[in-house]
């Protein structure tokens, strides 16, 4: 059991040996098990980056009068996501993770649609690589929308809520 150990340290650690094939496998098995689009690993002067292209059809956005409150419908995110990108009160995701709406399963959430919020105060938490990671409020405001359901993958620039 060591020697297949040892055999891809020294895969990893030595410049002119081949790329260690097992683990660009098990990458890729990460890659599909936690539904990122892509991952990166970085040993000494060796760096490997497995990456999947995922294609989105375009779909037709019609903007309501009303903004919606809270997009639960996978469709409708989609929409919703689009026409949200340009708003000049998104908050979007600084990192690639899983989007949590409250500090501990079953409290009470962070913020809701209609909460005034304070620059600086904790809107969500973002789990990257089992760190929490606060998402602080850009400005202060009133919370529009929100984008994300709790424990929702999101991934880096996605938009998780607009404060106007």
């Amino acid at each position: 059991m060591a020697a297949p150990l040892k055999e891809r340290q020294n895969a990893m650690t030595d410049k002119t040996s081949s790329i260690d094939q097992e683990l660009i496998r098990q990458l890729a098995m990460l890659l599909t098990e936690t539904d990122l689009t892509e991952i990166e690993v970085e040993h000494a002067d060796l760096r490997i980056r497995v990456a999947r292209n995922l294609t989105v059809a375009p779909t037709a956005v019609q903007v309501a009068a009303a903004p919606a409150t809270v997009i639960a419908a996978p469709a409708v995110a989609v929409s919703a996501e689009a026409s949200a990108a340009g708003h000049p009160g998104v908050v979007n995701s600084p990192m690639v993770g899983t989007a949590y709406r409250s500090p501990e399963p079953g409290t009470k959430a962070f913020i809701e649609v209609g909460q005034t919020v304070r620059e600086g105060q904790t809107l969500l938490i973002v789990e990257a690589m089992k760190t929490m990671n606060q998402i602080p409020s850009p400005r202060a405001g009133t919370v529009k929308a929100i984008m994300v359901t709790d424990g929702q993958p999101v991934e880096y620039g996605e938009p998780l809520l607009i404060i106007e």
